[in-house]
């Protein structure tokens, strides 16, 4: 089943309708989607396909040719080649001119990171031969650093000959919804989050089955997919993963700081942040600012981007005997499901974030909103002694708009139990502590558990609530 991706697609079919040669880059991290997104799009087409992989450049070369040839001069087939420009000049002698030939190189970072010449011949029979030649190429990679640096920078010998480039992120909570439509809204918004939006993960739950039927599937059999995949994409990714395993697990357990991080780890600030960065080339962890304060060092924090892998770290480690010794389910049952509404807070968090910039740029609350994000700091509190002491405070959902300079905020809660009055007056007294530079127009409270009567009593000016169901809306 393919799901979603509209807005790529116009984008391929853009190219590929454009009279002569066009090119598209296409990234984006591993098990999202990529190549199911092409394979999509190339249907019904005259498509030369081909997967590079760690063999060195003469193999590479050597299967390329191949798939080469069987599609344009599969008398040819046996034809071997020196040299890519040799190649090269087959394709551009052989390529028909009746209809559009597509040419697919995927995982191209595989061959080029053996192959230095392979960018700049590309470059020079795009501008020499290709150029007039009714073919579309689309190069696609998963290692994001390569991409970014080696085939979309202005260092690159192709840059400015590509028509578009698409980065192909997860998909948001709204999009994972589409697997398992029959889902209530609570189990889609766990689905998403155990899953993290990643493709493949989401491909692999079976929408006839319960939610737990998945999860335990999946996650707690020792044949299940998602038991093993996390440390097999780190071994695809990471020579030293004993380091990256040990740092994951800090940031999956909360610890956000560098030095904290590097503390709990044994290492030097120095090496962690190295990985760190890797681990952000590579999609797994991102840097996340104070959104008021964005230019402040002292309020970054190092998040798990993927919520699969904070889903793996939070519960499969400890239960690697359990699991093996085939008892999975019963350990889900007793020691992972009471958890997963906490577990969730953070999922749902970025759920709501999401969903507050789609209305906001739709201009719901009254202002164009062009970026949201999360608040920390210290307040000051004074209990009912008069004694005044501090202690930390976030704000959940922060919407900003820079066009105007206001903003609306809000918080979160993935419970079963109604939001109330605390918890609203809470985020009117945490509303203080934004920078004066935004004019707080409303406060928005989403709410899994639904609200208590005391909000049909009082007249609340500037509130909004907003339901689970209300996110799927």
């Amino acid at each position: 089943m393919f799901v979603g991706r509209e807005r790529e697609l116009k984008a391929l079919k853009d190219v590929y309708d454009k009279n002569g040669f066009g090119m598209t880059i296409i990234y984006g991290r591993r098990r999202v989607g990529k190549s199911t997104l092409i394979k999509e799009f190339i249907k019904g087409k005259k498509v030369i396909f081909y997967t590079a992989t760690k063999v060195g450049a003469e193999r590479n070369l050597e299967l390329f040719s191949k798939q080469v040839l069987d599609v344009l001069d599969p008398d040819m087939s046996s034809a071997s080649f020196s040299s890519l420009e040799s190649l090269f000049d087959i394709i551009t002698n052989k390529l028909p001119d009746d209809h559009k030939t597509i040419i697919v190189i995927d995982e191209l970072p595989y061959w080029a990171e053996k192959d230095g010449s392979l960018l700049s011949v590309l470059q020079k029979y795009i501008d020499t031969q290709w150029g007039i030649k009714n073919m579309m190429l689309i190069l696609c990679g998963s290692a994001l650093s390569f991409m970014e640096k080696k085939v979309l920078s202005e260092k690159s010998p192709i840059f400015g000959r590509r028509d578009s480039q698409i980065k192909l992120e997860a998909f948001n909570y709204r999009e994972s919804a589409l697997f398992v439509p029959e889902y209530s809204a609570e189990d889609k918004a766990i689905c998403f989050g155990v899953t993290g939006g990643v493709a493949k993960n989401l491909s692999l739950f079976d929408a006839e089955k319960s939610l737990d039927e998945n999860i335990i599937r999946l996650f707690f059999n020792a044949d299940g997919y998602l038991y093993d995949e996390t440390r097999n994409l780190l071994v695809q990714e990471f020579s030293d993963v004993t380091l990256v395993n040990n740092i994951i697990e800090q940031v999956a357990s909360g610890e956000n700081a560098l030095n904290n991080i590097a503390t709990k780890v044994h290492e030097k600030d120095t090496t962690v942040l190295y990985s760190l960065e890797k681990l952000i080339d590579v999609g797994l962890v991102e840097k996340k600012n104070c959104i008021t304060e964005e230019k402040n060092k002292k309020k970054t924090q190092y998040v798990l981007r993927d919520h699969s892998f904070k889903f793996w770290y939070q519960f499969i480690p400890r239960a690697v005997s359990v699991i093996e010794m085939g008892q999975g389910e019963m350990y889900y049952k007793k020691a992972v499901k009471p958890l997963i509404h906490s577990y969730m807070g953070s999922v749902f968090e970025e759920m709501c974030r999401h969903y507050t910039l789609e209305k906001g740029i739709q201009g719901t609350y009254g202002s164009f909103l062009t970026q949201t994000g999360t608040w920390w700091g210290v307040e000051q509190i004074i209990d009912e002694e008069g004694k005044r002491y501090s202690q930390s405070a976030d704000i959940d959902v922060v919407g900003i708009s820079s066009v105007d300079k206001t903003a609306v905020i809000g918080e979160c809660k993935f419970k079963n139990e109604k939001i109330g009055k605390e918890i609203y007056e809470t985020l009117l007294r945490r509303s203080k502590l934004l920078s004066g530079n935004y004019h707080i127009i409303r406060f928005l409270l989403f709410s899994l558990g639904g609200f208590t009567k005391w909000f049909d009593k009082e007249d609340i000016q500037n509130t909004i609530k907003i339901t689970a169901e209300d996110l799927y809306s």
